[in-house]
């Protein structure tokens, strides 16, 4: 009877011990597919956290390397403080501005002079972000900002960015990456 008890409970144990390891090996297989699959996913969408420049800066953003003299093309990759001046068929015109201090005022923000060639044009990615410092209409209705940063907090559609962006120079954070124009955040000015 010793016996028996002995080898029933060592079976019972071994069992444990290999059911123990396939569930874990299951788990670790599902663990691994589903960590696959959400970094592919992320990688498909995803960019780099560019840093963001001074909001408020007052000189113009460089692009180093950038050869204005080979016609108006996308800007390298990162966080442009500019404007977009022109929509045409999923491509935005855009160039940087800066901001100017005004003895009468706080200031505002200004963009290249005139006959002055640093411009950029790049498509609009279809999943761009638009974060909007207005609302959603197409008129800006309402403030819809991150009053710790002044920044754009309202997700919009990207028909609103470009019936918005075409008609008027809106200050904003120009996110490109891989030549296209991903984020769009605007800049809240009174």
């Amino acid at each position: 009877m010793n016996t028996t008890m002995r080898t029933l409970l060592a079976g019972g144990t071994a069992a444990a011990a290999l059911l123990a390891s396939g569930v874990a090996a299951h788990a670790a297989t599902a663990t691994a597919t589903a960590t696959a699959t959400a970094t592919a996913s992320q990688a498909a969408t995803a960019y780099p956290a560019y840093k963001k420049p001074a909001i408020f800066g007052t000189s113009f953003q460089a692009d180093p390397g950038h050869d204005f003299t080979k016609g108006i093309h996308s800007r390298h990759n990162g966080i442009l403080r500019g404007w977009i001046t022109d929509v045409r068929d999923g491509v935005a015109e855009y160039e940087p501005i800066k901001w100017k201090r005004s003895k009468t005022t706080e200031g505002y923000f200004v963009g290249p002079p005139e006959g002055d060639v640093t411009a950029y044009a790049s498509p609009i990615a279809k999943d761009v972000v638009f974060l909007s410092a207005y609302g959603c209409k197409p008129v800006m209705a309402a403030m819809t900002v991150d009053r710790n940063t002044g920044l754009g907090a309202k997700r919009c559609p990207a028909s609103v960015l470009v019936k918005r962006h075409d008609k008027q120079r809106q200050p904003s954070l120009i996110t490109v990456h891989q030549g296209k124009i991903v984020k769009v955040q605007e800049i809240y000015t009174p």
